[in-house]
């Protein structure tokens, strides 16, 4: 309520100069604002380098157009209160815009507004000093045409920022919808990812991987420094990043330097139009990093643990693998269980050599022997079919991974 008083109080202050001129003044005055308009018109033109277009009468009429406006609408202050700050600040915001949107600073447009002021006020004193123009008058006059100048300067600084923001923003917003589109479970057409990279000014690549970041960055300051061609979403938890030709010279390298500290997952390089799917083996391989599974630091490769994300892809079809086949081992008791099941496994990874289960295990080859007729007796014929060799080996990795 405090703000709306305040604003309301401004705007009041900002209408009283126009509120204090005898009647005619305005009317007395246009007849100048044709001669002030071409001086401040060649003035802008020839001083201000960004407005010297001789060749382009269309830019020059742009800008006579402008400077008129200006003058009437002052004039049109002093004689009609229904002109209101309001309406100049809707005309110059338009404009501060258009000058964010043509690329010039908003320098020039202030020295073109310096230029008009000089020149108006040096035309108008020259009434003054003729007698044509109560001094009174002039003091007034002046005080209006200096709120009058605010008021254009501020409106229009407040477009030219605001365009700017959108200016900046935009390839930032489309680089997400890049990243959104990308990743999408429904996969995107070649021609639309060419269409939207384009105007979010990414090449194209051949192929891409997805990685995902377990952590948010709040702050924009706070966050890591990517190379520029990958796309970020920050503003999701775990934070997604697309990398263009993962498998190119030092771009995994690159990653992970940039990604050090923080718990992360690189899922594997697919086509352009498979990102889903990269994304998808990433947040597993991420959900296994933070159950200890899979390194809990640092970044994790899915390439490197394919073997992991199979097997946790359903667990229970794999536990239901291990009460199939491992039912024997689940009677004997819990140390003497854990010994048979890890020299099993040792012995299916070995190709059945004991010799090397014992430099594996670190134990004494007997104790491997003894080990092994205890599972003879326990498996039975079992240990000599391959199928059945094969899916105790997935339940056993399971087991020992968990």
């Amino acid at each position: 309520m405090l703000s709306h008083a305040v604003a309301g109080h401004r705007a009041e202050l900002a209408e009283e100069p126009f509120n204090r001129f005898p009647a005619g003044l305005a009317e007395h005055l246009r007849p100048l604002t044709e001669d002030i308009r071409r001086e401040v018109v060649s003035a802008i033109v020839t001083g201000i380098p960004e407005y010297a277009r001789p060749t382009n009468a269309a830019y020059t009429t742009t800008i006579s157009t402008g400077v008129e406006l200006g003058l009437n609408l002052l004039l049109d202050r002093l004689t009609a209160p229904g002109v209101s700050a309001r309406e100049i600040f809707d005309i110059y915001h338009a404009i501060g815009r258009g000058e964010a949107r043509e690329g010039r600073s908003l320098d020039s447009f202030q020295g073109a507004l310096r230029i008009a002021a000089r020149i108006t006020w040096r035309t108008v004193s020259a009434l003054a000093g003729r007698d044509a123009l109560p001094r009174q008058e002039l003091a007034l006059l002046g005080e209006a045409a200096l709120v009058h100048l605010d008021e254009i300067a501020a409106a229009t600084s407040a477009g030219f920022a605001e365009a700017q923001s959108r200016l900046a923003d935009e390839p930032r917003r489309r680089r997400l919808r890049l990243l959104d589109m990308l990743t999408d479970e429904q996969p995107p057409t070649a021609q639309a990812i060419a269409a939207l990279a384009g105007a979010a000014r990414w090449p194209v690549p051949s192929r891409i991987a997805v990685a995902v970041v377990d952590h948010q960055w709040e702050q924009e300051e706070s966050r890591p420094i990517l190379p520029p061609d990958l796309l970020v979403r920050f503003d999701r938890k775990p934070t997604r990043v697309v990398v263009p030709d993962p498998d190119g010279p030092g771009r995994s390298r690159a990653v992970e330097a940039a990604l050090r500290g923080h718990r992360a997952a690189l899922g594997p390089a697919v086509p352009l139009t498979e990102g889903a799917r990269s994304l998808r083996w990433a947040l597993d391989a991420l959900a296994l990093a933070r159950r200890g599974v899979l390194p809990g630091r640092g970044l994790v490769r899915c390439a490197d643990h394919l073997t992991t994300l199979l097997l946790f892809q359903d667990e229970a079809l794999v536990d239901e693998l291990g009460a199939r086949h491992l039912g024997p081992l689940e009677r004997m008791p819990r140390p003497y269980r854990d010994r048979l099941a890890e020299t099993l496994l040792s012995w299916l990874q070995c190709s059945r050599n004991a010799s090397e289960v014992a430099v594996r295990l670190g134990i004494h080859p007997q104790t491997v022997r003894y080990r092994l007729r205890r599972l003879d007796e326990l498996f039975g014929a079992r240990l000599q079919q391959p199928d059945a060799c094969f899916e105790m080996e997935l339940a056993l990795r399971l087991r020992q991974l968990r």
